[in-house]
């Protein structure tokens, strides 16, 4: 007879199998994860009985067109809501138990809001995004602009949404919503995003920068997101690498591009634009941003020998044509440097499909998955026929 723990591991074993390779037979479980036929079949059975998995036909098997049986999550039986709370903007997207998205939603963020009144309009807006399937809300994630220690899951270092750091606002939210909230740095999430579904997904260990209102990085080492005792790793724009010990982000940022270039007499509304325009005048400018954006590459690159480093963010989007020129001058500099450099696959999106893949981990295991488990789930190509553009443009 099977112990308690062996029988845990093993339905963790199946569970993540259907979910990463699902709808799947019965006997591809057992072939690919050399469980018994007996033990496959007892596991779904059980999955079976508490609405977990759902039973499909499969192809035809054989000259007779006889179906081999497949399982798959029951997609249905739940959904999920990742949020990415931005300076500028906050997103949504509802998925189901199988990450497809639903529903999704933008709308900018009213900055000028203290902390009680911004819980209550974040969590009315989730519920609102939620809609219909509100009874059936598993769990939630939020990325937030700030670093985030996950003991006591105190936030620090959110210049461009301060309200986050009073512990009211998380307190509130929760009570707004009825449920815990998963919590995280929005970058951290934006990684996840990429690492589950982006530019990432094939990478063991990845670095992704976030070039916004603020300057963000998230690392992930053998894909798990490593944070730190305070949520402070990779937060690489403290750095006092600027004028007189001025830290990266006053320089990288969008609001210390915009601040540079009004020093030379030119204006801009969007700090991508200033990397978009063809003026001469912002050479300077461009170069200065560029050479600090060096050092926090340099600094990602010496600190965790990443495969892939992933530029995201609204003023990453403009630098796209200058990546492959970016990683010759990386290389220039340290020459040992293996890391490839893309933009975000999933656009303005990563932070919060990143959160969705949180507030997933968050219903698997009370499913029953474990945590070796988790870094493997959901399917990557869970997005298959989405598309992100509309996802990300609805109000």
């Amino acid at each position: 007879m099977e112990s308690r723990a062996p029988r845990a591991a093993n339905r963790s074993t199946v569970l993540a199998h259907v979910l990463t390779h699902g709808p799947v037979s019965r006997t591809a479980i057992g072939h690919e994860t050399d469980l018994s036929p007996a033990t496959v079949s007892r596991i779904v059975e059980q999955l079976l009985d508490e609405g977990l998995l759902t039973e499909t036909d499969g192809a035809p098997t054989t000259n007779r067109g006889r179906r081999a049986t497949q399982v798959a999550i029951a997609a249905g039986r739940g959904v999920v809501c990742g949020v990415d709370v931005g300076g500028s903007n906050v997103r949504l997207v509802v998925a189901d138990l199988a990450a497809r998205p639903l529903t999704g939603r933008t709308v900018p963020t009213p900055a000028h809001y203290d902390a009680p009144r911004l819980a209550q309009w974040l969590a009315d807006l989730i519920m609102r995004t939620v809609g219909a399937d509100r009874e059936r809300l598993d769990s939630v994630a939020v990325g937030l602009p700030g670093a985030v220690r996950q003991g006591d899951r105190a936030v620090s270092n959110a210049p461009n949404l301060p309200q986050v750091e009073d512990p009211l606002f998380l307190r509130l939210l929760e009570k707004h919503l009825g449920a815990a909230v998963e919590v995280d740095n929005d970058s951290n999430y934006a990684l996840l995003g990429e690492l589950r579904f982006g530019a990432a997904r094939d990478a063991q260990t990845a670095v992704m920068l976030t070039i916004g209102a603020g300057l963000g990085a998230g690392v992930a080492i053998d894909r798990r997101l490593f944070r730190g005792r305070s949520g402070l790793v990779g937060e690489f724009g403290h750095l006092p690498a600027g004028p007189l010990g001025a830290p990266l982000e006053r320089i990288i940022s969008g609001s210390g591009i915009l601040a540079r270039a009004r020093e030379l007499g030119l204006s801009f509304d969007n700090a991508a634009d200033v990397f978009r325009s063809a003026d001469p005048r912002l050479t300077p400018v461009k170069q200065y941003v560029e050479q600090a954006l060096l050092v926090v590459l340099t600094a990602a690159v010496v600190a965790y020998e990443p495969e892939v480093i992933v530029l995201g963010g609204g003023v990453s989007h403009a630098l796209t044509p200058d990546l492959v020129r970016l990683r010759g001058r990386l290389h220039e500099i340290v020459p040992a440097a293996a890391a490839t450099m893309h933009g975000a696959e999933l656009g303005d999106l990563s932070g919060a499909l990143g959160a969705v893949v949180a507030a997933l981990h968050t219903a698997y295991r009370r499913l029953g998955l474990a945590e070796a488990d988790l870094a493997r789930v959901p399917q990557p190509d869970a997005l298959a026929g989405c598309d992100l553009p509309a996802l990300a443009d609805r109000a």
